[in-house]
């Protein structure tokens, strides 16, 4: 019998095939669960994606983001910043934001009769994160300026075009603009007025305001944009799939969680983790050498059958997973680059979908065009209409 393939968004191949590859360019190719793991928790690797180009031309003076530290320096700053992440603060503290926000933009659609999902999704994500980071000062507009600065199309920046030199141009305003508007007053308030958020934590180590800057854009891009996007993809699947979304509208809170984990293992947003060795890292019996780049498929170890079962390509929440296998795959990352978030992520995903789902009358009003950013190895949705009788 042929599998049900529940994917929306096309990838191209699935098939696990040879868990560890070496490739006629060079790079190194991991798309096996086990191995995949394995490798993002060996100690031996760096950074090599998310424009790591960029910030190793950086002045040594500024302070990397955590994002593109690593070994002792990068354990010590995960071990002092857990706090804001833990379960207990998600939902003592975040999750009142969450419901709060959850509720204006339901509120926003009733008015307004008909509405672009991603829009309404970005809202809660910056609203969420902002909060986590201690961006509570900035000035109106905030959306808009994040619209900038993650522009729907990457171009490379640089000065051997005319087009580089505009990216770059556009580029640094934006990134000034998120400065004056909404960084510069977070740390002018908290310089006064020390509060329990990342900026006031950055403060504390000795931050300077453009260090600020620096982890809150790096916060941003992990904490609002990809929430954005699985927002969107986990909404499409509740619209176009009447057993799943009576399945979620139904469950308790850990059932309704149990779904969107199952959609985010079959939709990672992030398709692919990118490394660079520093040492030989042996995996599944694979000696990859130092210098190498390794890149791992989530998207593809993800649907490896020895840890996920039969049919890898079929939405079917709390399947049965081997040992070492997580809800969510590899969609988070795993080792010490694990996403520090993933609590958050996924709640406010379910506290919004929650209440939207439970609005009378709500209907897909046009499906989403997808598209694809590979600077980031990641999906955009764009085009998914919600609409309301009003």
């Amino acid at each position: 019998m042929a599998e049900d393939v529940a994917r929306k968004v096309d990838r191209g191949p699935t098939a696990v095939g040879c868990p560890v590859r070496h490739d006629p360019d060079g790079v190194w190719r991991i798309t096996g669960y086990a191995a995949g793991r394995a490798f993002l928790r060996a100690g031996d690797t760096v950074q090599a994606g998310l424009g790591v180009q960029t910030v190793a031309r950086m002045p040594p003076r500024i302070r990397r983001p955590v994002l593109y530290r690593d070994g002792p320096e990068h354990r010590e700053d995960r071990r002092q910043t857990a706090r804001f992440f833990t379960p207990r603060r998600v939902d003592e503290t975040y999750r009142p934001i969450m419901e709060r926000v959850a509720d204006e933009q339901v509120a926003r659609l009733r008015a307004a009769g008909e509405l672009d999902l991603s829009d309404l999704a970005f809202r809660v994500a910056i609203d969420v994160t902002s909060a986590v980071l201690g961006l509570t000062r900035g000035k109106p507009g905030i959306q808009a300026r994040l619209e900038r600065f993650f522009p729907e199309k990457f171009d490379t920046p640089g000065f051997t075009s005319l087009t580089g030199v505009r990216t770059f141009v556009r580029h640094l305003t934006s990134m000034l603009a998120v400065y004056w508007a909404d960084v510069r007053p977070a740390v002018r308030d908290r310089r006064a007025r020390r509060r329990d958020d990342l900026v006031s934590h950055l403060l504390d180590e000795g931050c300077t305001a453009g260090d600020v800057l620096g982890e809150c854009v790096t916060f941003a891009a992990a904490g609002m944009v990809t929430t954005r996007e699985f927002i969107v993809v986990a909404a499409w699947h509740l619209f176009t799939d009447d057993a799943l979304r009576a399945t979620y509208l139904t469950a308790d809170e850990p059932g309704r969680l149990a779904v969107l984990h199952e959609v985010l293992r079959l939709e990672p947003v992030i398709g692919q983790v990118r490394r660079r060795t520093t040492a030989p890292v042996t995996v599944a019996g694979v000696t990859v050498p130092p210098g190498a780049e390794v890149h791992v498929h989530v998207d593809v170890a993800n649907l490896d059958p020895a840890v996920v079962g039969n049919d890898p390509l079929s939405l079917r929440p709390a399947r049965p997973l081997a040992d070492g296998g997580a809800a969510t795959g590899l969609s988070f990352g795993d080792g010490a680059h694990r996403c520090p978030g993933s609590h958050i992520a996924v709640l406010e995903t379910d506290v919004f979908l929650h209440r939207l789902f439970a609005v009378d009358g709500l209907r897909m009003a046009g499906g989403p065009a997808v598209s694809f950013k590979e600077d980031i190895a990641g999906y955009e949705l764009r085009g998914l209409r919600v609409a309301v009788d009003r």
